[in-house]
């Protein structure tokens, strides 16, 4: 497969077989990761392989913070334990953080190399047969979240990814021209 086939060909995959994923398998998604380019060689990608229970837990959190959308206290819990089970059946999750530099600018390039770092991870996921689904938002900063995942001090949560082989892999979603976001300065 190359580059410009795996870039058309990445879906966000939300529902994965069993098959489970090897610790070697995630570290060479991890090796393809950390080739990404980063301005200063800050190497600031952190990754988090999180277990069932660690993914349990992220997933308790999430859905505590989903439940406060639903009234009835039965149905809040049934929310908040089916979004626990599907991350704890998930085949591999990684938690990805950034590290926080005091330098605002630094700051910035480092949040630009991390997702970098992902889209690396994705692509060599779909080459070697796997699909990700990353997932960022409100929860990567709740405390809860960040205990569950065990990110240190100095750190940033800023997306989760699901890894396994695709059960499904969807139809891609329409996209607007290129040449719609482009502008050719003389």
């Amino acid at each position: 497969m190359n580059i410009s086939q795996a870039i058309s060909e990445r879906r966000s995959i939300k529902s994965f077989t069993d098959r489970l994923i090897s610790p070697k398998e995630i570290e060479r998604l991890i090796a393809a990761a950390v080739l990404a380019p980063n301005h200063r060689m800050t190497e600031p990608w952190r990754f988090y392989v999180l277990g069932p229970e660690a993914r349990a837990g992220f997933g308790r959190v999430l859905g505590h913070r989903k439940a406060k959308r639903v009234d009835e206290p039965d149905a809040k819990m049934a929310v908040v334990e089916k979004v626990e089970a599907s991350h704890r059946d998930l085949p591999a999750m990684l938690a990805v953080a950034t590290t926080l530099d005091e330098n605002p600018e630094i700051r910035e390039e480092d949040y630009a190399a991390t997702y970098m770092a992902i889209q690396n991870l994705c692509l060599s996921a779909l080459e070697f047969g796997f699909g990700t689904h990353v997932k960022s938002g409100g929860v990567m900063d709740d405390p809860r979240a960040r205990e569950a995942v065990g990110v240190r001090q100095g750190e940033r949560i800023i997306a989760t990814i699901a890894v396994g082989e695709p059960a499904a892999v969807p139809d891609g979603k329409p996209r607007s021209s290129a040449d719609q976001f482009t502008t050719w300065v003389p």
